[in-house]
């Protein structure tokens, strides 16, 4: 019973696809990456070279400096909500501000042998603070070492709200406040916190590291509620904010500190020795002595498999087949709503559960003879999705959602057999999971197929976007035929003979779909944080390998059942042959 049934899943690319298709899919993909490789160098300049100058001027390193120094030699850094307020600008008076990232760099890496959450600051923004949407972004840094049980590690440089947007970052459910609720939530759930504290840390960003198991001070630090400027007398006395809230007040008076270090480079070494003082991962003994490996048919060749056109159909076992270590996966329920793929595979190492779209047209087992389009939710698919999501959150195993669905099906037969019932049943489950979830959008998100296949208002502790990504509620096309219902006929072409009037309607329905069509990028989704970040295809296996393991990675934190007892054996055993 404990065997797990692995086998090889793919071909080699030649075998699928013409050297003119990957040809055509490989240029597509590529002009998508050009552009998310210029954004994302556009975001980690920050404000320019010129602050970069003026904190190197000052003894200290850039956001992006610390997270280098901090994180172990050769350790990959993958960002989290990177492209939160892209696209935002704030008029100050006639002078148009930007915010890249929010003013705030939040990234897992590896410390120490161990993945942590790191958010830093970014001092090259406005001196750090707070833009309106940095202090969600911080949240939801510190919810995925939440849901992880990995160590967060705060390097702190933030001057407090940017006071000009303060409505629009200080008060709501989510607003800077709340920063402060999450760092309690993840102290009372034994989560590691250690902060280094290494210049201006006014109001809220004062607040942000107390609560940390660890607290360090370099020399030009200080945490204050209120800067010298607001205090009394602070200038006829010749006070600075150091000398209200610096180390030697808070490391030797208040304690609201530890330690002091000369400067950023101590601070970060010290943190490297705190980060080694939390418990070791348990990956490798969840690994039972197998190594990871690389999937037969390589990753890189994820960029080359979507078509142009998102409405054409590609293989999505051929996505699996690149992810999954050495190409080997247990599909099951293979004979079962087979609009949906379900499946065990390892990724570096480690145990995980695919859930993914079927693209092609499926065989229809109530009307034989007839096929049924791909990416949409039928009743038999919701179903096993259902179950092996709630046997994957029984036995422990993470789970990959990999979407690409335009949706439920629709219709008299589709409401007869009661999808609604099934969809909540779906819903249910996705809502109470214990295990981490992680989805992917790889295509199309659409609908409340978009919610069923739990994606972001169902908690996933990530969801990543492709930058072919399109998330709505539905394609702007349909969007415009429903728009404009009453001027078509039955085959959703315009009923009007009259010329002018035909000339109107044409012209009102390509402005609806071309405005879809422009709210489905996804930089637009994640400016607003409706996905957390956008990555290549290609690097879609890396970030799972961090995923997966940060997921075992905590002792004790959550069930894992060996492989000898999972309900996965029992539910093959049930249904095969069926």
């Amino acid at each position: 019973m404990a065997f797990v049934p692995l086998h090889p899943l793919g071909s080699p690319r030649d075998l699928f696809l013409d050297p003119e298709e990957i040809r055509l899919h490989t240029e597509t993909m590529e002009a998508r990456l050009a552009t998310l490789r210029e954004r994302r160098a556009t975001v980690r300049a920050g404000w320019g070279e010129k602050y970069v100058d003026r904190t190197h001027a000052k003894g200290k390193m850039t956001a992006w400096e610390r997270v280098e120094a901090l994180k172990d030699p050769g350790a990959p850094v993958h960002s989290v909500g990177t492209f939160v307020n892209w696209g935002v600008e704030y008029d100050q008076g006639g002078k148009k501000m930007i915010s890249p990232g929010a003013g705030v760099v939040t990234v897992l890496t590896q410390v120490e042998g161990r993945w942590v959450v790191v958010i830093a600051n970014d001092n090259t923004v406005a001196s750090g603070s707070w833009w309106p949407q940095s202090p969600e972004k911080i949240e939801r840094a510190q919810e995925i070492g939440l849901s992880l049980k990995i160590p967060v590690v705060y390097l702190v440089d933030c001057s407090g709200l940017f006071l000009p947007e303060q409505s629009r970052s200080f008060p709501g459910r989510y607003g800077a406040g709340h920063i402060f609720k999450k760092n309690a939530q993840l102290s009372a759930k034994g989560v590691p916190q250690i902060a280094g504290v290494f210049g201006d840390c006014i109001a809220g960003g004062g607040y942000m590291p107390i609560i940390s198991d660890r607290v360090y001070m370099t020399e030009q630090a200080y945490m204050v509620i209120a800067g010298a400027a607001l205090i009394k007398g602070a200038k006829s006395q010749k006070l600075t904010s150091l000398d209200i809230g610096g180390p030697e007040v808070h490391v030797h008076q208040s304690a609201c500190a530890d330690e002091r270090v000369p400067d950023d480079a101590a601070c970060l070494t010290a943190i490297r020795r705190e980060v080694a003082r939390t418990a070791d991962s348990a990956a490798d003994y969840r690994r039972g002595g197998v190594e990871s490996a690389q999937p037969e048919h390589p990753a890189s060749e994820l960029d080359s498999l979507f078509p142009p056109d998102h409405r054409h159909s590609y293989d999505v076992r051929e996505v699996i087949a690149r992810l999954v270590d050495r190409s080997m996966f247990w599909e099951i329920f293979p004979h079962r709503g087979r609009e949906m793929v379900t499946g065990i595979g390892r990724v570096n190492g480690l145990y995980c559960g695919f859930i993914a779209n079927v693209q092609t047209p499926i065989d229809d087992p109530e009307h034989r003879g007839k096929l049924k389009p791909g990416g949409i939710l039928y009743r038999e698919g919701i179903a096993k999705i259902s179950q092996f999501s709630r046997a994957c959150d029984s036995d422990g195993i993470p789970i990959v959602w990999l979407q690409d669905i335009s949706g439920f099906d629709i219709g008299t037969e589709a409401e007869a057999q009661g999808l609604l019932g099934y969809g909540s049943n779906l819903i249910y489950t996705n809502s109470t999971n214990q295990t981490p979830m992680f989805t992917v959008l790889l295509r199309k998100a659409s609908g409340a197929g978009y919610y069923a296949m739990a994606g972001l208002p169902y908690e996933p502790v990530l969801q990543l976007s492709t930058p072919i990504a399109r998330q709505s509620v539905m394609e702007g096309r349909t969007l415009a035929i429903a728009a404009y219902n009453t001027k078509l006929d039955d085959e959703f072409q315009i009923a009007s003979d009259d010329l002018e009037e035909r000339a109107a309607i044409e012209k009102g329905m390509a402005a609806v779909e071309a405005r879809i069509e422009s709210d489905m990028d996804p930089y637009v989704a994640a400016s607003q944080r409706d996905t957390d970040e956008i990555i290549a295809p290609s690097e879609l296996r890396p970030y799972l390998e961090c995923l997966i393991e940060a997921s075992y990675q905590a002792q004790g934190a959550r069930r894992v059942k060996n492989p000898r007892i999972w309900t996965m054996h029992d539910l093959d055993v049930l249904t095969k042959g069926v």
